[in-house]
């Protein structure tokens, strides 16, 4: 955790560093400040919470998190972080084709 977090801080002014990929699948950690830029993305998503607590937009859906929590996102989902903590850290992991994997 602490190799992730300082690859994050060693990009100064950046809010996510990739720190790996596997085929479809990759894994950041993401750690935004004041509010939350995110546009909807091509891949399904799955944050975990590092630290911190707020609300998370999820298309329409409000939810408060915290530490611990596990948030799955579909692909081309509007959604973001809200009236998050100063200590708010997230692992972030896309995967699957573009447009998201088929719903059962």
């Amino acid at each position: 955790m602490n190799d992730a977090f300082n690859a994050l801080q060693a990009h100064e002014g950046k809010t996510f560093f990739q720190l790996f990929r596997h085929g479809t699948m990759s894994l950041e950690i993401y750690q935004p400040a004041g509010h939350d830029p995110q546009q909807p993305h091509l891949q399904d998503e799955v944050y975990i919470i590092i630290s911190g607590s707020g609300t998370f937009q999820n298309g329409v859906e409000l939810q408060p998190f915290e530490a611990g929590d596990f948030l799955f996102v579909p692909a081309g989902v509007d959604h973001r972080f809200i009236d998050f903590t100063e200590n708010f850290m997230t692992w972030v992991i896309f995967y699957g084709a573009a447009g998201g994997e088929a719903r059962d």
